[in-house]
């Protein structure tokens, strides 16, 4: 299948949200209400809060999964193009990625909050609209995909499930370090 074809073919060809779709979409929205739910309450400033000793605020780690969800929504659509050559990233690079993990002046966690929520819109739109969850696309260039030459839209579907539940746990830790209040229990 080529780019285009999995990217105009999409509607003509859309399966019903049932089965395998349906129990991945369903359970990535439960994983990113836990990660939103960790912010309940929360004004701007606390959401921008380090409450651990890592670099890490909840405010931060959503604009993290949010860009990270957009990346490998747009790899699944548009192959490794979508994202940079991880082996070329220069210091200037990284230090722009590490701002993902903050919430920047300016921004508020209803904007961090308003902007994932699109995001999740958008993948739901494409998983829905994929014609084939097995259909593959090259890896970037990184040296944590050493060894693995591709991964298929189910693959890459289930990192974002994985990668969001990961940080939904680290959410609940930040904000039971900020003021007790936990997601679950």
């Amino acid at each position: 299948m080529t780019e285009n074809q999995l990217t105009t073919d999409q509607s003509a060809e859309a399966p019903a949200v049932t089965d395998e779709r349906a129990d991945l979409l369903r359970t990535l929205a439960e994983h990113r209400h836990f990660l939103r739910f960790t912010t309940r309450d929360l004004t701007d400033e606390q959401a921008s809060l380090r409450t651990t000793k890592s670099a890490l605020c909840l405010g931060g780690l959503i604009k993290h999964v949010a860009s990270m969800e957009r990346m490998w929504v747009r790899f699944i659509l548009e192959g490794p193009s979508a994202m940079p050559d991880f082996t070329e990233m220069t210091e200037e690079d990284f230090a722009r990625r590490a701002d993902e993990f903050k919430m920047l002046p300016g921004e508020t966690l209803a904007g961090v909050l308003d902007a994932y929520a699109e995001v999740a819109r958008r993948t739901e739109e494409v998983v829905a609209g994929l014609p084939d969850l097995n259909a593959s696309r090259p890896l970037p260039k990184a040296p944590w995909f050493e060894g693995q030459p591709e991964w298929s839209a189910r693959r890459a579907l289930l990192h974002i499930l994985a990668e969001t539940a990961q940080h939904a746990g680290h959410a609940d830790i930040i904000r039971e370090a900020l003021d007790g209040a936990k997601t679950m229990g």
